[in-house]
């Protein structure tokens, strides 16, 4: 009995240590579960009081309105009669709430393809290349012809661009890009850079073109060049900003004061809208200090001073808010070319050194190679915004595979329209053109890539 007893008293205490670690571990469940899901709670609740915050504190703009009766259109002309701080307004288009949240929001995994903007320059000697001859083209600038103006060297014509394998670029052809061309209108609209990609393209299309049967009109706000057998035109409109500025004259857009209207591309839209393939670009206009906006609901002459980059990404949102309201991708193809490079500082490929692309003859080697020219957070701010307009827009990144050509551009080899004092020739580094491109040259390159793409 007293064994029995034993037995049971035993038993119990275990029994009951067993339920009592059970409870423990479910209290414990419990609890883990409950924090996380007040840690997640907490996140959401603080991320939609930013958004509430955000909604409350920017004023957005409604873009691109028809104009009041009595809205100056800016010209050279044009000034500020009183500037104010930045009063923080943005452009709105589509759900700007979510484009506040782009950043919090991960991305789903592209769909992996062939990346042709991925390889390196192999120079090739021959008779393919270079695609056109520079004496060749009737319609040549004499800022880009570095052959015409002395250049020594002609290696920079012979570069051709090489994705990595299994990845190849669609060879040139002529007569295939023509027949893709057929009754319609390709424009290039932006700044010197696009201007420089469209006389590439002119360069290589107008040899098969019988010369009675071509045209060009005279250089204005829109220049065009006409194939009457194709009934097809290449064009090209001078809208450095995209939004309209007072530097739109494509000649007299040397100004102290740069004054953008950042809520409306209308003036620009009203001359590239009826185009069928449109190739956008704007960048290194930004990068020349402050400039001075005015809204359209605004008094003429009030004006308020923002950054060049905030003024780009105002003027890329209100572009964004065109082409998401006007283009369909079944009849309208919309390319945006990536910032062009430049190369001002030799010490950044060439440690040590105090120059810059003058007397470069070749690429550089280094896959990994950034220079200063191009600036990460403007790509980023240029990603987001195309990434909203999903199928609407193409883009062409040029950036990475130009970073390489520090040996591409003019350098002094260019006509300059303004006089060089004997100071600046002795020093050819100090007048030398590191941004602009020779053509034979890096920009027949680009205009490869649209080819392949087309």
């Amino acid at each position: 009995m007293s064994q029995r007893w034993s037995r049971k008293k035993s038993r119990l205490p275990l029994a009951g240590l067993l339920f009592m670690l059970a409870l423990a571990v479910t209290l414990m469940v419990l609890y883990n579960e409950r924090s996380i899901q007040q840690i997640h709670h907490h996140h959401d609740t603080n991320r939609q009081q930013d958004l509430r915050e955000t909604s409350t504190f920017t004023s957005f703009v409604h873009p691109n309105l028809p104009p009041r009766n009595n809205l100056e259109v800016l010209d050279r002309f044009s000034g500020c009669n009183s500037t104010n701080e930045y009063s923080g307004k943005k452009i709105g288009w589509g759900d700007h709430t979510a484009a506040q949240v782009s950043d919090f929001v991960a991305t789903a995994k592209e769909e992996e393809i062939c990346d042709v903007f991925s390889g390196k320059w192999v120079f090739d000697n021959s008779s393919s290349y270079p695609l056109h001859k520079e004496s060749d083209c009737p319609y040549m600038s004499d800022q880009l012809a570095c052959q015409k103006h002395g250049r020594p060297d002609l290696e920079y014509q012979h570069w051709r661009w090489q994705p990595h394998p299994p990845c190849n670029l669609k060879r040139w052809n002529v007569t295939e890009m023509w027949e893709m061309l057929r009754g319609k209108r390709l424009m290039f609209v932006g700044d010197s850079l696009n201007r420089g990609q469209w006389i590439s393209m002119v360069c290589l299309l107008q040899s098969v073109i019988p010369r009675d049967k071509q045209s060009m009109s005279p250089n204005a706000h829109l220049t065009i060049f006409k194939a009457e057998d194709y009934n097809a035109t290449v064009e090209f409109l001078w809208a450095p900003l995209l939004v309209e500025s007072n530097s739109d004259d494509p000649v007299n857009h040397r100004l102290d004061e740069r004054i953008i209207r950042p809520d409306s591309v209308l003036k620009h839209a009203s001359k590239w809208q009826h185009a069928d393939i449109l190739i956008f670009n704007t960048y290194l206009w930004w990068r020349q200090g402050p400039v001075k906006i005015q809204w359209s609901s605004e008094e003429k002459g009030s004006c308020e001073e923002v950054k060049g980059a905030e003024g780009m990404e105002m003027a890329m949102n209100a572009w964004a808010h065109w082409i998401s309201n006007n283009v369909d991708p079944n009849t309208k193809r919309v390319f945006f070319v990536t910032m062009s490079p430049t190369h001002q500082w030799s010490r950044e490929w060439n440690p040590g050194s105090e120059g810059n692309c003058y007397g470069e003859k070749k690429p550089i080697e280094e896959e990994s190679y950034w220079g200063s020219g191009s600036d990460i957070p403007t790509m980023r701010m240029v990603d987001r915004v195309l990434r909203r307009l999903g199928p609407k827009v193409s883009v062409i990144n040029i950036t990475q595979l130009s970073e390489y050509r520090k040996d591409g551009h003019p350098s002094v080899y260019r006509k300059f329209w303004e006089p060089l004092n004997d100071d600046r020739m002795k020093n050819p580094a100090s007048y030398s053109d590191c941004i602009h491109w020779c053509v034979p040259g890096v920009p027949d390159v680009w205009n490869q890539l649209l080819f392949h793409f087309l």
